[in-house]
């Protein structure tokens, strides 16, 4: 595929995906893993789960994953442009939105609208964790350091940050111990 055909690719895959990301950029994840990894074949899944990784502890944006496959497959026209796709068109929706929500005094539909989207993002969120952790490399310690943050998120108001810190290192401090007492490394196919 030559170059203008790549932008071209990106844009059609991360605009679409800018209008439903609802939630956050978070509730995306599996979705893009999907077009980039699977569809179009653009990284590998270890490609793709080590710029997720990247993403995660870089300061920015949460949805920053989208400009390192942008660079991975086109250079710098590809990470510019899909960053502008993964953010013009939402910014677009949700501008318009917040002037027709902000017009007028609080109606039923928008306190419907409100209560109605909150468990679809989550939903959306839990899909991406689910199909994230579903791919072989994903080590079984990995799924029990998701569920525990998960339940405390759930059920506290904890920071997110403390709680992305504090499950690394109990994940990276379990896989430690495992390795030194020479547990086979079950995450490797």
């Amino acid at each position: 595929m030559n170059d203008d055909n790549l932008l071209v690719a990106l844009v059609l895959v991360f605009a679409p995906l800018s209008l439903l990301a609802v939630g956050g950029g978070g509730s995306l994840l599996g979705d893009i893993q999907q077009q980039v990894v699977v569809h179009y074949g653009w990284m590998t899944a270890q490609e793709f789960q080590e710029a997720f990784a990247i993403s995660r502890v870089s300061p920015g944006p949460g949805i920053l994953i989208v400009t390192l496959i942008g660079w991975q497959v086109a250079g710098l026209p590809g990470a510019v442009l899909s960053t502008l796709a993964i953010v013009v068109p939402s910014s677009v929706l949700i501008y318009a939105l917040a002037h027709v929500w902000h017009s007028g005094r609080r109606t039923r539909w928008q306190k419907a609208l409100t209560r109605g989207l909150a468990p679809i993002a989550a939903g959306l969120i839990i899909a991406s964790v689910f199909r994230l952790l579903a791919y072989p490399g994903a080590h079984p310690v990995a799924w029990l350091v998701a569920a525990g943050v998960g339940i405390v998120a759930f059920r506290s108001r904890v920071s997110q940050i403390l709680l992305l810190a504090v499950g690394t290192v109990i994940f990276v401090g379990a896989l430690l111990l495992l390795a030194a007492a020479g547990a086979p490394d079950l995450g490797r196919p």
